[in-house]
């Protein structure tokens, strides 16, 4: 574990020849700070997945009803998604051969849900250094403008740490990036079921409450490459990771194999803090 200040500061991916993204893509990825639309599962997978998660909600009951978060290692369908070829092969290309996923999150919004996801930046909650995970966000259900799909402020992640300030009742959680909206002009994240796009781990971003008739689920899925550290002990007890391809040459993170248990009710989750 490391005991200095974290390394948030962004990193350009180089990468001259990439195998899933074009050229054009990894330098958006460096400008802007995510890229996005990439199909990934078919109609027929996605609504398999959809079934299952809408399983697990049922299951946990109101401890599901919002968030799912960091069981990646505990449940073998979420596994599963994690080490995919098709969303590694996309994650190769920003990240390079050794991937590490440490968390995940189905995270849903139903039909009228007054909470809004306040602007953030999602390595400030993590003790992780360095700032070097890449989000994959799995569209469960389409997410658009109508539905609260989450929106990005294009080119903060290359701003460093930015200020917080405290956020109301009507916030998912209670800090935030203070005077977003000063910071450039949103963008949202609209992407059909079965897509996925990813984003830099100091991107801002949030969502503003479903005003409409249709529920968005999402999964999210954590990776970084083997370098990156955790940096708190108490946090790190917290994560549960995957070595998805590749390997760890420093033996810094405890792989999980695939779980036999499918059954949320059997197990828990590590409760990863700021896995929103």
């Amino acid at each position: 574990m490391l005991d200095q200040k974290p390394d948030l500061g962004f990193k350009s991916v180089q990468n001259a020849a990439p195998q899933k993204l074009t050229v054009d893509q990894i330098d958006q990825y460096n400008r802007e700070g995510y890229v996005r639309g990439f199909d990934i599962f078919d109609a027929n997978e996605i609504a398999e997945i959809r079934r299952y998660f809408d399983r697990l909600m049922q299951d946990m009951g109101e401890a599901g009803a919002y968030g799912i978060n960091c069981y990646q290692a505990r449940m073998a369908g979420i596994w599963d998604i994690a080490t995919d070829p098709r969303i590694l092969d996309h994650v190769e290309d920003l990240l390079g051969p050794d991937i590490i996923c440490w968390a995940s999150a189905i995270l849903t919004k139903e039909p009228g849900d007054p909470k809004r996801v306040p602007w953030h930046q999602d390595a400030s909650f993590w003790s992780l250094s360095p700032a070097r995970t890449v989000t994959v966000w799995l569209a469960i259900d389409d997410a658009d403008a109508a539905n609260s799909a989450m929106r990005f402020i294009p080119r903060t992640h290359a701003m460093g740490a930015l200020p917080q300030g405290t956020k109301d009742e009507t916030s998912v959680f209670h800090k935030g990036t203070a005077n977003a909206e000063a910071l450039g002009e949103p963008v949202t994240n609209t992407l059909k079921a079965g897509q996925i796009s990813m984003h830099a781990d100091m991107l801002v971003h949030g969502s503003l409450p479903n005003t409409s008739d249709r529920r968005r689920c999402g999964l999210t899925l954590r990776y970084c490459p083997p370098e990156v550290r955790m940096t708190d002990p108490d946090w790190a007890r917290g994560v549960e990771a995957i070595i998805c391809r590749g390997a760890d040459p420093a033996g810094h993170w405890q792989h999980h194999s695939r779980p036999a248990n499918d059954d949320i009710t059997k197990t828990q989750s590590p409760h990863v803090v700021g896995n929103n």
